[in-house]
């Protein structure tokens, strides 16, 4: 049986600083619950976008697509977008309504429901890096990009507090990946990865 901890709410979501809430996800577990299976994985890497001032995010300089339209949402979304028509993309929305700041989940561990993640992704067995990479993650996941939208307080997709606690020794700041088209912004200490899970 799934180990349950503290879900997160809207005063986490919602907090202003997107680069500390990147770093502060790390640890924190990512669940999902559809068709009656439940995943569960500790997230392990995350990049931060920074909205209308950061030539990496979908909304820089205020652009407001139909796609984009959820990043502009109270935190406490999921933004999940289709990348190179084959992958899927589950990025957080985070601070307040107007302001489309998020995160991209990148990586992280299985933790419970790994016969399913397998399943979905057609694997017979786990590798060590089974999670690593942002569309293998949401594959394995279950998070399609016909989700985007979804409340992160609902019973289907959340976030959940289990008190894991990611020493600073053990979390790498690097620039993001893949973008080099952002620019001055490419070099942004904005990615922040966990060396370890113990």
């Amino acid at each position: 049986m799934a180990t349950s901890g503290k879900k997160l709410d809207t005063s986490f979501y919602t907090r202003t600083d997107v680069v500390r809430l990147s770093r502060a996800l790390l640890g924190k577990v990512l669940c999902t619950h559809f068709d009656g299976k439940r995943t569960e994985a500790v997230i392990t890497e995350t990049e931060a976008y920074a909205g209308v001032n950061d030539k990496a995010s979908h909304a820089y300089g205020g652009r407001r697509t139909s796609r984009t339209e959820v990043m502009y949402w109270e935190g406490g979304h999921a933004y999940i977008y289709l990348c190179y028509g084959m992958y899927s993309l589950f990025n957080v929305v985070t601070n307040v309504k107007d302001v489309p700041h998020a995160v991209l989940i990148r990586g992280a561990v299985p933790l419970t429901g790994l016969e399913v993640m397998l399943e979905r992704m057609k694997k017979s067995k786990a590798t060590p890096n089974l999670l690593t990479g942002p569309g293998k993650l949401s594959k394995a996941l279950g998070l399609h990009y016909s989700f985007t939208g979804v409340s992160l307080l609902g019973d289907r997709v959340w976030m959940e507090d289990r008190g894991i606690k990611i020493p600073a020794k053990a979390i790498a700041v690097t620039p993001r990946i893949g973008i080099d088209y952002a620019g001055e912004d490419a070099a942004l200490p904005y990615r922040f990865v966990v060396a370890k899970i113990t």
